[in-house]
C-alpha cells in the first residue's frame, strides 16, 4: 500500500477536493464507488471533511462555496512556499481567487485559475501534509489538464512550477493526440492534454480502482454518467465519469505486473 506521510515535493499534485451542494448524497455516492470513509466536518473548518481510505487521507469534501460554480474536482500543488508561488501565477498571467490563507495548523491553502480559466490550487503543508495514500484502490493516481492551447499551458505551468515536459508517443497517447507528462525532476507529476470537445476540460483527478468496469457499474447505478467507457490503454484499463452533480473524474484499472 504506497503510504506518504511526509510533505509532497514542490509542484507535485498533492491534494483534491470536492464542493457539493448535498454532502450528505455525495458521501454516500463516493463511499460505494470507492469505499471512502470520512472524518471532521467541524463548524469552524466550514464542515470539511477529510475522505479516508484503508485509514489514510485521500482527499477532501466540504459544502459548495459558491451555487454558481460548477461541480469539480480540485487539484492542489504542493507549494513551499504557498505566497511566492501565488505570486508568480499573476506574473505569469494566471489569477489569484484566494489569496494564501491559512488553514488553523493544517496548512495554507491558495485557490488560482490559470489563463485560459483552469481553476486549480496551492497547499503549502502544516499538520497536513498531502495524501497519505496513493495508487491504491479508492486513492489518487494521477491528475491531469485538459486544455484549450498546450504551448500556452506549457508555458504557463512550467513558470510557475519549473515543470519540464515530455510529449507521449502516438503508440501511448494515442493517434494524432497531443499529450505531455510533466516532471519537475525525474519522475512524472502529472499530464497535459489537447481538450476534446466531446470530454471534460481543465484540472481532472484520477482515482485508481481494483475494476474500471465494476466502478463505471456502480457510478451508473448511483445517478452517475459515463464520458468515456472503460478501456484498455498502455496504462491500465481507463474510464470517464461523472457524478450524479455533474463532477467529473477519471478511473484506472492498474494491470498486474506479469509475473
Amino acid at each position: 500500500m504506497p503510504t506518504r506521510d511526509t510533505p509532497w515535493p514542490n509542484g507535485t499534485p498533492c491534494w483534491v477536493d470536492l464542493g457539493a451542494d448535498d454532502l450528505d448524497a455525495t458521501k454516500a455516492f463516493y463511499s460505494a464507488v470507492f469505499g471512502w470513509e470520512y472524518s471532521g466536518g467541524e463548524p469552524e473548518f466550514g464542515g470539511y471533511l477529510t475522505i479516508l481510505r484503508n485509514g489514510r487521507m485521500a482527499g477532501g469534501m466540504g459544502p459548495q462555496m459558491d451555487p454558481d460554480d460548477p461541480a469539480r474536482w480540485t487539484t492542489y500543488f504542493a507549494a513551499d512556499d504557498a505566497a511566492a508561488t501565488a505570486a508568480r501565477i499573476e506574473d505569469a498571467g494566471g489569477r489569484v481567487v484566494v489569496e494564501p490563507m491559512e488553514v488553523g495548523p493544517m496548512g495554507t491553502m491558495v485557490i488560482a485559475i490559470d489563463p485560459q480559466g483552469n481553476p486549480f490550487g496551492l497547499w503549502q503543508s502544516g499538520m497536513n501534509t498531502g495524501v497519505q495514500i496513493h495508487d491504491e484502490p479508492g486513492a489518487l493516481a494521477w491528475n491531469e489538464a485538459m486544455v484549450d492551447d498546450t504551448a500556452a499551458a506549457k508555458e504557463f505551468y512550467s513558470a510557475v512550477f519549473g515543470f519540464t515536459f515530455e510529449q507521449m508517443s502516438a503508440e501511448l497517447a494515442g493517434e494524432g493526440a497531443d499529450y505531455s507528462m510533466f516532471s519537475a525532476g525525474a519522475d512524472p507529476l502529472g499530464g497535459l492534454g489537447a481538450s476534446d470537445p466531446s470530454m471534460p476540460k481543465g484540472w481532472l483527478a484520477c482515482f485508481s480502482v481494483a475494476s474500471a468496469d465494476e466502478a463505471v457499474a456502480v457510478v451508473e447505478a448511483r445517478g452517475g454518467k459515463v464520458v468515456m467507457p472503460p478501456e484498455d490503454t498502455p496504462f491500465g484499463r481507463f474510464a470517464i465519469v461523472e457524478d450524479p452533480w455533474g463532477a467529473p473524474f477519471e478511473v484506472l484499472e492498474v494491470q498486474p505486473a506479469a509475473a
